[in-house]
């Protein structure tokens, strides 16, 4: 029995000071800022870049996704549809990636499934891709994050991808109304404007505005890499370090929203006449932020609501 507790105790300390090292490493270049269960979230000190982490082996693939707190809000009158037309760019090519050789044709080659979305709030781009190839996902990402390659061709090849888009939006009655409801409940805020934006303004859409879009807002202390998956931790600290370490802070303060929508003073209505269309009836309420503790609620009977 003694022999046996031995042999533990000696086990255990081999695997204590095997871990020491590897978190020391890490620590010098994050921040450890929460844990919620498995999910930890980490800033790398170098750019601010949020890093939020969530192990899974129960299957071998993972999740990449890079989140950047810039959207249809974030746009003034002009340049409606920005963020949209630049997601779109994202896939393109860099300076460093291009045919062959780019983003969605590795991405094509490894077996992962990428897309990107636009919102409000937010844009996203993410990848479903077996775990092996999460430091070569991190890598991609770190890439375009500041090293896109816009160009004139490329941007006329997505703009006909984005009318379509824009009709197919216009030819929706349920779209239609909604958007007409986001514009007639926001008056003065941003939220107001279609996220894919006003078609004036994607038709005056050119290289230069995208680029100063691109360089306004696409750095890492303004982004969140999130990971889940089957991944080991201290290495994929590594390849971020590695890929996003060295990548600069914005040399100018991110623009913030300033503009506070005014207290609404009453119901709004509008009413929309089509010929041929389906009728459509909707009802919105404004509500507070998804961080308010009301929100899990309200989307509840939303949900029951809208069943």
């Amino acid at each position: 029995m003694y022999f046996l507790l031995k042999r533990v105790t000696f086990f255990s300390c081999a695997i204590f000071l095997t871990l020491v090292p590897l978190w020391a490493e890490s620590s010098k270049y994050f921040e450890k800022l929460d844990k919620i269960g498995e999910l930890e979230a980490y800033k790398l000190k170098s750019n601010g870049l949020t890093v939020l982490l969530l192990p899974n082996d129960v299957l071998p693939v993972a999740a990449v996704m890079v989140t950047y707190n810039v959207g249809g809000r974030n746009e003034v009158a002009g340049t409606t549809g920005a963020t949209h037309i630049l997601e779109h760019m994202m896939f393109k090519g860099t300076k460093n990636r291009g045919g062959a050789s780019g983003y969605s044709e590795i991405m094509e080659q490894i077996g992962a499934r990428s897309n990107a979305t636009t919102y409000y709030d937010r844009t996203n781009y993410y990848a479903v891709l077996p775990c092996e190839h999460v430091a070569l996902a991190i890598e991609l990402e770190a890439d375009r994050m500041r090293n896109l390659r816009i160009q004139e061709d490329d941007l006329e090849s997505e703009l006909t991808v984005v009318r379509n888009e824009y009709q197919r939006g216009e030819n929706n009655p349920v779209r239609t109304l909604i958007k007409e409801m986001y514009a007639t409940a926001f008056m003065a805020h941003p939220y107001g404007q279609p996220v894919i934006g006003w078609s004036s303004d994607i038709e005056n859409t050119n290289v230069e505005k995208l680029k100063q879009f691109y360089d306004t807002y696409y750095w890492p202390e303004n982004a969140t890499l999130t990971i889940i998956g089957g991944f080991d931790k201290q290495a994929t600290l590594a390849s971020i370090q590695q890929s996003y370490g060295n990548i600069p802070c914005a040399a100018k303060p991110i623009p913030v929203i300033e503009t506070v929508e005014p207290e609404q003073l009453g119901p709004r209505r509008l009413c929309i006449e089509r010929a041929g269309e389906v009728g459509v009836v909707a009802i919105g309420f404004k509500v507070p932020s998804g961080t308010d503790r009301d929100w899990a609620a309200l989307k509840l009977i939303e949900q029951i609501l809208g069943a």
